[in-house]
């Protein structure tokens, strides 16, 4: 499943840094840090791999 905005998709791409061993988990906040506990490596690859060129900044709120 593709990210649905700009700051889903950074949030994935640092929690999946973080789930490698890239970078340290305590440095995760917010929306990454819980993605990081939630997700598989492979679900954070599919968001953090999602192109930004046309997503919005912000998930929208329905």
């Amino acid at each position: 499943m593709p990210a649905k905005s700009q700051a889903q998709q950074k949030a994935a791409g640092a929690a999946l840094s973080a789930k490698r061993g890239q970078t340290r988990k305590s440095e995760l906040k917010g929306a990454s840090k819980s993605m990081y506990d939630s997700m598989s490596e492979k679900q954070l690859e599919e968001f953090a791999e999602t192109d930004r060129k046309n997503l919005p900044k912000k998930k929208t709120k329905h």
